[in-house]
């Protein structure tokens, strides 16, 4: 079983188990984005510059969330969930069966509001099976094939979490990652008002092992009396949890990536100023 600890010399035998399973993508879309409101639209149907023209020489508008599903569908990702809050009905109006970014898109509706880990479980009975690829839907960052490297890096079969790392010098905004020269996770911090660490994460794959250790947390947790009153549990916190019980987190780092979250203001004013001049290609 890929969950039991491994024997080194049983990398090759794991490798070509972690290849042939399906790849998912999970894209969480619970948020409210009460930073940017209001909005007319689900934040992450906010256009930013055009497609680049089609066999008939059109354009159209092209959305935030659309860079994130073309560098799903770049690294071979044909299927993909995006998990919503009720009420977010624009985004499977205007995205539908998937067919117009080529992938295959289901839409789920998440059971509790208590963070991102919540979210992704109610994906949990469609995924458990497959190698997940996380990615959120208001974040634009390079390169384009940063996806294909976490995977590869997946597919060696040594780790069950793989991280994708950018540098940043906003830690108060971020999961921290501390890495060791071999690209091992030591540690994961979620928003620390101050850091000596360099690179944040905002991508990651993972394998059947980590979703079931995710499952069994969030399920740990919704049995806990006072949950509800308790602050929103980042992802980062589960990732850190399974780095405590033993799991083998690595990280990919893109020292030459770029990374911006469109759910601040002015990060979204960044965000459409460096597109205005541009057919949607992230830079």
């Amino acid at each position: 079983m890929i969950c039991e600890r491994r024997d080194p010399r049983d990398i090759e035998a794991v490798a070509w188990y972690v290849m042939r399973r399906p790849v998912i993508g999970l894209i969480p879309a619970g948020g409210v984005g009460s930073r940017i409101a209001p909005l007319p639209m689900s934040k992450e149907l906010y256009p930013l510059g055009l497609t680049a023209p089609d066999a008939g020489g059109a354009v159209r508008p092209k959305v935030v969330s659309e860079f994130l599903l073309e560098r799903m569908r770049l690294a071979g990702v044909e299927r993909a969930f995006f998990i919503l809050r009720p009420g977010k009905w624009d985004i499977p109006a205007y995205f539908g069966d998937g067919s117009a970014v080529s992938m295959k898109l289901g839409y789920l509706v998440l059971g509790v509001p208590y963070g991102v880990p919540f979210t992704l479980d109610q994906a949990y009975p469609f995924v458990q099976d497959a190698a997940v690829v996380l990615g959120f839907p208001d974040i634009l960052f390079t390169p384009e094939d940063a996806y294909c490297r976490i995977l590869s890096r997946l597919d060696q079969g040594r780790a069950d979490v793989v991280l994708g790392l950018f540098p940043t010098d906003q830690p108060h905004k971020a999961g921290m990652v501390d890495v060791d020269d071999q690209g091992r996770v030591k540690q994961v911090i979620e928003k620390p008002t101050a850091s000596t660490l360099r690179h944040m994460w905002a991508i990651a794959a993972w394998t059947p092992c980590f979703s079931a250790f995710l499952h069994e947390h969030v399920q740990d947790l919704l049995r806990q009396p006072d949950l509800p009153a308790a602050p929103e549990l980042p992802i980062g916190d589960v990732i850190q949890a399974a780095i405590e019980r033993g799991m083998a987190v690595e990280a990919e780092l893109f020292e030459a990536g770029s990374y911006l979250d469109i759910g601040t203001p002015g990060d979204l004013m960044l965000a459409a100023h460096r597109f205005s001049s541009t057919s949607g290609n992230a830079q």
